[in-house]
């Protein structure tokens, strides 16, 4: 059976799985689940506390987050993030480019942040009624 590469099949723990088959291997950045693995939630989340250059920002998520995101993962966001004006880079005479968040990019991560925290307070009011 062939499978395509990114619909059916995820790249977990050295191995591609297919997930129709096994479904709770749907975890694509971390080995152990995590309800927030949204890179570009993640960098804006990180950026939120300060300036930061790339790697201090792949540090700072898996300080925070528990998440290791790879270089091109990190990057790829990174570039959709200044597509849709929620960071920008910040001029540096330094070998790496710090980025900052910009007023768009607070409020959309207030606005998921916000989103977030009614699905955790539904979730635990439903719990109590277990």
């Amino acid at each position: 059976m062939m499978f395509t590469r990114f619909r059916y099949r995820r790249f977990v723990h050295n191995l591609w799985v297919d997930t129709q088959k096994h479904p709770d291997y749907t975890c694509r950045y971390t080995v152990n689940c995590n309800i927030v693995t949204d890179p570009q939630l993640l960098i804006l989340a990180s950026l939120a506390s300060g300036e930061k250059h790339g790697y201090a920002m792949m540090n700072d998520i898996e300080q925070f987050g528990g998440v290791r995101l790879g270089a091109g993962t990190l990057y790829g966001a990174i570039t959709r993030l200044e597509e849709k004006g929620w960071i920008r880079r910040v001029d540096s005479e330094e070998r790496r480019k710090p980025y900052r968040i910009t007023a768009d990019g607070v409020q959309h991560l207030e606005e998921q942040m916000a989103e977030l925290n009614r699905i955790v307070k539904t979730t635990l009011r439903r719990l109590r009624h277990a």
